[in-house]
């Protein structure tokens, strides 16, 4: 039984597509006009095994804007009449510009073939392509043809009849554009999704897409299709979401589109294709001979992220002290007005003590974010992507892994979520498990506080190397869980890489205060409701009269030798200030978080922890943020006077450069906190969730365990 279908030819003036059109027709062509234009139509036929196959030429077109008269017929014809394959004519002496438009057939989710035509000239040129490893990035079977000569003709033939019968099972990718373009498309998704129906045959993504490009034909489109109240409401969102872009970027979206596209092109090529002949290259080609060079790539990198911590954490220094500073003079204040009893230990001990410890980190966290958005806007961030990626190889995984690191150096719960654009499950759950090493946000305040009092000359290097410490704690359980429980091999990705571009000052400030705001409201939220939990839990039960000492017989006795001239003004106002310690520390160890942190003393005891690290780190399951707030409520309690140097100084007196260190290291290795848990138990099931929390759990304290004890052999 002969079966019947269609292909269509899509390609670039000049690629060959009309050579080709000749070979597969010969004379069996029909020449004429599109109706109601003054384009050339061609069409005809050709019978080939059992098939009957009718071919349609379109108009030659660099891409489907619809900018032009040839892009719009081209474009039309392939949304309406749908055919069943489409075989893209690529000129592949020119990839970079033809596949344009191949990009854009997959945002169409096309049926396609790939023509390489001209592979001669590759051939001459000596470049080597892997064909495989760049069909696999564009879903699409890729066959060399030289149209001159009549090569490869049945072979296209063949792939097209394969794509055709085999159309129920493909898969297309669906382009990334980036955290701001992808939001916006998100909202216009979500206010067309019910209208999907009488949308066809769009897709919803495409036509938000459009949207943002402005393209006139899809507005008078979906003007004709949609409600009046619909179209309203749609065009004030395409404005807000135009005026939003331009004002974050410094660039409109039509551009910042482009330049994803040919991010993902120069990606591929430069995965797939490796060039004999070097001349003629741009200077961001240039720029990243340098960069992303395989040997100097990745020093320079880490080169570059030392810099900018070194920057950070000095520069930070100034404003956090100006902060610190304020904080204790508020404190200071507030307990001359306020009289003595549980309000007042609120406000000082529970609020000030805990949020305010954790909002003197602000500068720091803003100057972190102002470089993360620096190297974002830049096109470096990516570069560094395609860096890693050759690593990502390595241990079984693809550079697609390191985008959802990325973001988890901002927030865990989005990274879990951004696990999503990984289809191979394998993949998908190793980089959620690996994503806890990449120390968050709420991490941060952790290893400022520490490094500042264990290590305060050289507190930038110690942090570095916390980072380094978790990515390289990243690398070894992806490699294990690849050879263990996650067995197969990554699915290839390419790297796109976006020109190069001087951030905008606008642009960089916005995403450093989105990101900012979300760390102040937390604090003003989650935060302060857990600092006034663990101020509860410290305050009562009250001790009363139930001291283990006769503190009031020693104060008497005291005052005593003291107005009887036996004793100095310094000796009796230091016994004075070390009764009243020990009496602050009773209250506590009698309190329910002192009964608390007793009783999980000992699991934590082999890492150097006493109760009150061991408490904290427990409490940091609610939130990393919440151990620096707890340990603030603590020693606020215990504290011998009224500012945050005393706190400091009482950690510092407490423990040894070796503890701080180590407590470092296990608030890095164990679990984020517990939101990100829920969303991790949504993404991959119970199942995942608490294997993650045990298995984390576990490493953070095994290797807290080698640390300390090794240590100290050494102090």
């Amino acid at each position: 039984m002969v079966k019947e279908f269609t292909i269509a030819l899509v390609g670039s003036p000049n690629s060959g597509k009309t050579t080709i059109f000749n070979d597969l027709t010969g004379s069996r062509q029909h020449v004429g006009n599109y109706p109601g234009v003054t384009v050339e139509q061609k069409t005809g036929r050709k019978k080939y095994k059992d098939y009957l196959i009718n071919l349609v030429d379109l108009p030659g077109t660099y891409s489907l804007t619809a900018y032009s008269m040839e892009e719009l017929v081209t474009r039309d014809y392939i949304i309406s009449r749908k055919p069943e394959v489409v075989i893209n004519v690529v000129d592949s002496s020119n990839l970079e510009r033809n596949l344009y438009l191949t990009e854009q057939l997959l945002e169409l989710d096309v049926p396609m073939v790939i023509a390489f035509n001209m592979a001669d000239i590759l051939e001459k040129n000596k470049d080597k392509v892997n064909i495989e490893l760049l069909s696999l990035f564009f879903r699409a079977p890729i066959v060399p043809t030289i149209g001159n000569k009549n090569k490869g003709i049945n072979d296209l033939l063949d792939a097209a009849i394969k794509v055709f019968e085999t159309i129920p099972d493909r898969k297309r990718p669906v382009i990334k554009y980036g955290e701001e373009i992808e939001n916006e498309i998100l909202r216009i998704e979500n206010l067309l999704k019910n209208k999907s129906d009488s949308l066809k045959p769009f897709n919803i993504r495409w036509i938000s897409l459009k949207l943002l490009e402005q393209d006139i034909e899809v507005l008078k489109y979906l003007g004709k299709t949609l409600d009046a109240k619909t179209i309203i409401n749609l065009q004030d969102l395409i404005k807000y979401s135009i005026s939003h872009l331009k004002n974050v970027t410094g660039y409109s979206p039509e551009i910042l589109i482009a330049q994803s596209r040919y991010g993902f092109i120069n990606g591929a090529i430069r995965e797939a294709i490796v060039k004999e002949d070097s001349s003629g290259i741009s200077i961001s080609d240039k720029v990243d001979k340098i960069l992303i060079n395989r040997i100097f790539g990745l020093p320079i990198f880490i080169l570059i992220m030392w810099i900018l911590f070194q920057i950070v954490f000095k520069l930070g220094d100034y404003p956090v002290n100006w902060l610190n500073t304020g904080l204790n003079k508020f404190a200071e204040i507030l307990s001359k007005v306020i009289p003595a009893g549980l309000l007042k230990s609120l406000l000082i001990d529970g609020i000030i003590g805990g949020v305010g410890g954790i909002l003197v980190f602000i500068p720091k966290i803003m100057l972190l974010f102002i470089v993360i958005a620096i190297l974002e806007d830049s096109g470096y961030m990516a570069r560094a992507a395609f860096i890693m990626d050759r690593l990502m190889h390595k241990i079984g995984l693809h550079g697609k892994s390191f985008v959802p690191l990325l973001i988890g150096f901002g927030c865990t719960i989005p990274a879990y979520m951004c696990g999503r654009t990984l289809e191979n499950k394998n993949d998908r759950l190793i980089t959620m498990h690996i994503n806890t090493f990449m120390s968050c946000g709420g991490r941060l305040p952790i290893y400022i506080l520490f490094a500042g009092i264990f290590f305060p000359g050289n507190s930038g290097n110690i942090i570095f190397s916390i980072y380094l410490i978790g990515m390289a704690a990243a690398v070894l359980v992806a490699k294990f869980l690849r050879l263990t429980r996650f067995k197969g091999e990554a699915e290839p990705f390419v790297m796109e890489l976006p020109p190069y571009r001087t951030p905008t000052f606008k642009g960089v400030f916005i995403h450093m205060w989105e990101r900012t705001w979300l760390y102040i409201k937390k604090a003003g939220t989650i935060i302060l409701a857990i600092s006034i939990i663990m101020w509860i839990l410290f305050t009562f039960p009250r001790i009363g009269d139930n001291y283990a000492k006769n503190y009031n017989e020693q104060l008497n006795n005291l005052n005593s030798s003291y107005y009887a001239g036996a004793i100095s003004k310094d000796y009796y106002n230091n016994e004075i200030l070390k009764i009243d310690k020990e009496k602050a520390i009773e209250k506590i160890e009698y309190s329910a978080a002192g009964r608390i942190g007793h009783f999980i003393e000992p699991a934590f005891k082999p890492l150097g922890f006493d109760w009150k690290l061991s408490l904290a780190s427990v409490s940091g399951i609610a939130g990393k943020e919440v151990v620096v707030s707890t340990l603030g409520t603590l020693f606020s309690i215990v504290k011998t006077g009224n500012s945050q140097s005393d706190f400091k100084s009482s950690m510092a007196k407490q423990y040894n450069p070796l503890i701080g260190y180590n407590f470092m290291i296990f608030s890095l290795l164990y679990f984020p906190c517990i939101a990100s848990m829920a969303v991790f138990r949504k993404e991959a099931g119970t199942k995942e969730m608490l294997f993650q929390i045990g298995f984390t759990f576990s490493l953070a304290w095994i290797v807290s365990l080698i640390i300390y004890q090794a240590g100290r052999l050494f102090i």
